[in-house]
C-alpha cells in the first residue's frame, strides 16, 4: 500500500547526502536511486519508485534541474521546486535532492548507490537519444553498485501535459493533433538522423558579428542623437559558419566554402569558431577585410540600436573569381547536398553560380535581404535550385510586390528556378511551404520566446534542407523548420548552435 504525505523535510541538498547515507550505508542497508524530471507525477512514476524501493532499504531521487530540461522552451511545466514536493510526498520515497548537471553521471558519484535503477524504456540504450544512459551505467559501476530496470506500467508525463495541460494556443494545438495524426515521432525524427549519412557542402561568406551591449542615457543636449553608456561586447562568428556549424551537428561529412580578408581577417576568431570536423576551404579575398557587422545593442532589452559593417561587397576580381570556379567545379560534384548562403558581399558571381547550378547533385539556395544589398540580391540570379527558403520580405523582393498573394508569389518563383520545393517564413506567422507534388502546407510559429531573430532563417535552411534532400513531406519539413527556428530565435545571435539531442527532446514533446 503506498501512502502519500506532505513532507518537506525530506528535500535535501545534494552534497547532504554523503553524510545523510552514511549511517545507513554502515549498518549494511542497500541504497536504491532513481533519477529523472518527473514533469507531472503519475501512477508509471509511482509504481516505478515503489518497485525501485523493493530492491534495497533507502530510496533517493534526483530531479533534472529546470534550466537542463530540454524539452522545448515552454517545459518544464512544473518548476523544480515544486517537482520536488510532489515526490516527497510519496511515502515510499526517502530522499529527494535536485541535481546540479545535465546527467545523473555526477549525482551517481556523489550519492553512491548500490542500485540505479530506471524504466523498461531504457533497457535498450540504442533508444536513449541523449547517450546518457550509457554514461550512467559506467557511472554506477565505477562506484560498485548496479544498474537496474522496473517492469511496471509506464506513462509519458509528456503526453499527458499535452493532451490534459495544453500549454499551447488552440492553433498551435490543433496543428500538432494533426502532425501527430500524420506523422510518427519515428518517422520525422528518422529525417534527421538518417542525414548524418549525407555529404554536404555549405557556400557563403564568413561573418563576424560583433555586439556592443550598452545602456541607453538619453538623447544628446547638443545634437538629435541617442546617446549610450558601452558594457560589454560579445563576439560570434557567422554568416556560413553559423550555417556550417549547424549542418555539422547533423551531417557527418561537411565541407566549407567562403572567404576571409587579406587584412584585418579575424582568421584566429574565425577559426576557432568552426567546429572541428568541418574541412574549412578560404582564401583571401584582395583588398577586402573579413566582413565584420558591429551591432550597438540596448543591454535590458536586447534592442538593436543600429549597425556598422566593415566590408568591401565588390564582386571578386578576375583571378580569384577563376580560382574560386576552378575549386567549385572540383568540390560541388563530390558532394550530396549543396547548401549556398548567398549574403549579397561579392563571393557569388554570376560564373560560380552557373558552376554551382549546374554541378550540384541537390542544390538548396538562400538569397538574403540585408542593408548592404537590398533589392540587388534575389533569388532570380539563380537559374536553378531544389529547394529554395526565403523570408516573406526576400520572396516580394523577387516579385517587386510588397502586397501580392504570396502563394502566387511562390509559385512564380517555383517556375523561375523549376524548383520543386520552396518554403518562405514568415516570423511570428511560421512558414508557407510548397512542393509541386504537394501543393501548399501552412504551418504556425512554435517559438515561445524571442531572444534575438538574427540567423533564425539560416538555421532554417541547414537543417531543412537536409530533410528537403532525403524527399520528406513539406509537412514535415514545416514542421522541423518551425522548431528549429523556436530553438534559434531563443540564443543571442549565434551564441549556440541547433543541437541534435535538444531538437529531438523538443520535436518528441511536442507531438508524443
Amino acid at each position: 500500500m503506498i501512502n502519500i504525505k506532505s513532507d518537506a523535510s525530506k528535500v535535501v541538498e545534494l552534497d547532504q547526502l554523503p553524510e545523510i547515507l552514511g549511517a545507513a550505508k554502515a549498518g549494511g542497508k542497500k541504497v536504491v536511486q532513481c533519477h529523472g524530471v518527473f514533469d507531472l507525477l503519475h501512477i508509471g512514476h509511482i509504481r516505478h519508485f515503489d518497485e525501485a524501493r523493493r530492491m534495497g532499504d533507502v530510496l533517493v531521487v534526483t530531479l533534472t534541474p529546470d534550466r537542463y530540461v530540454n524539452k522545448g522552451p515552454d517545459r518544464p511545466a512544473f518548476n523544480e521546486d515544486l517537482r520536488a514536493e510532489a515526490i516527497a510526498a510519496l511515502d515510499c520515497i526517502d530522499y529527494v535532492a535536485i541535481n546540479k548537471w545535465p546527467s545523473a553521471v555526477e549525482s551517481i558519484k556523489i550519492i553512491q548507490p548500490d542500485f540505479y535503477v530506471k524504466g523498461p524504456d531504457y533497457k535498450n540504450a540504442a533508444d536513449d537519444i541523449t547517450g546518457k544512459i550509457v554514461d550512467e551505467e559506467s557511472s554506477v559501476r565505477s562506484v560498485g553498485g548496479e544498474i537496474a530496470f522496473t517492469d511496471e506500467i509506464t506513462f509519458s508525463s509528456t503526453n499527458l501535459i499535452n493532451k490534459y495541460l495544453p500549454v499551447h494556443d488552440q492553433e498551435i494545438t490543433e496543428y500538432l493533433a494533426q502532425i501527430t495524426k500524420n506523422h510518427s515521432v519515428d518517422e520525422i525524427l528518422g529525417y534527421l538522423q538518417n542525414a548524418w549519412s549525407l555529404k554536404t557542402l555549405v557556400i557563403g561568406e564568413t561573418i563576424v558579428d560583433e555586439y556592443q551591449y550598452c545602456d541607453t542615457i538619453g538623447q544628446s543636449t547638443k545634437d538629435p542623437i541617442l546617446a549610450a553608456r558601452y558594457r560589454s561586447t560579445e563576439t560570434f562568428v557567422g554568416g556560413i559558419v553559423a550555417v556550417a556549424n549547424h549542418v555539422a551537428n547533423f551531417s557527418g561529412d561537411v565541407g566549407m566554402m567562403s572567404f576571409l580578408g587579406d587584412h584585418e581577417s579575424q582568421e584566429e576568431i574565425v577559426r576557432s569558431g568552426v567546429n572541428p570536423t568541418i574541412k574549412q576551404m578560404f582564401f583571401n579575398k584582395t583588398d577586402s577585410p573579413t566582413i565584420v557587422k558591429r551591432r550597438f545593442v540596448e543591454r535590458y532589452l536586447s534592442q538593436k540600436l543600429f549597425e556598422v559593417y566593415e566590408i568591401n561587397d565588390d564582386e571578386l576580381d578576375e583571378a580569384q573569381n577563376r580560382q574560386f570556379c576552378d575549386w567549385l567545379q572540383d568540390a560541388v560534384p563530390q558532394y550530396d547536398v549543396v547548401i549556398v548562403l548567398d549574403y549579397g558581399h561579392g563571393l557569388m558571381t554570376k560564373e560560380a553560380i552557373d558552376v554551382v547550378c549546374q554541378n550540384a547533385k541537390f542544390l538548396a539556395v538562400n538569397t538574403q535581404s540585408n542593408s548592404g544589398n537590398r533589392g540587388f540580391n534575389t533569388i532570380s540570379r539563380y537559374p536553378r535550385a531544389d529547394y529554395v527558403c526565403l523570408a516573406v520580405h526576400e520572396i516580394a523582393l523577387e516579385e517587386r510586390n510588397r502586397q501580392g498573394d504570396l502563394e502566387s508569389m511562390i509559385l512564380n518563383v517555383s517556375r523561375k528556378l523549376d524548383c520543386e520545393r520552396v518554403v518562405v517564413t514568415r516570423s511570428k506567422d511560421g512558414n508557407l511551404c510548397y512542393s509541386k507534388g504537394e501543393g501548399f502546407v501552412s504551418a504556425p510559429a512554435l517559438a515561445e520566446k524571442v531572444v534575438d531573430r538574427m540567423g533564425a532563417g539560416d538555421s532554417v535552411i541547414s537543417v531543412t534542407s537536409l530533410c528537403a534532400a532525403q524527399g520528406a513531406p513539406m509537412e514535415i519539413i514545416g514542421f522541423i523548420g518551425n522548431v528549429v527556428g523556436a530553438h534559434a530565435v531563443a540564443t543571442m545571435a549565434h551564441r549556440t548552435s541547433v543541437e541534435k539531442v535538444p531538437l529531438f527532446q523538443h520535436i518528441e514533446a511536442l507531438i508524443k
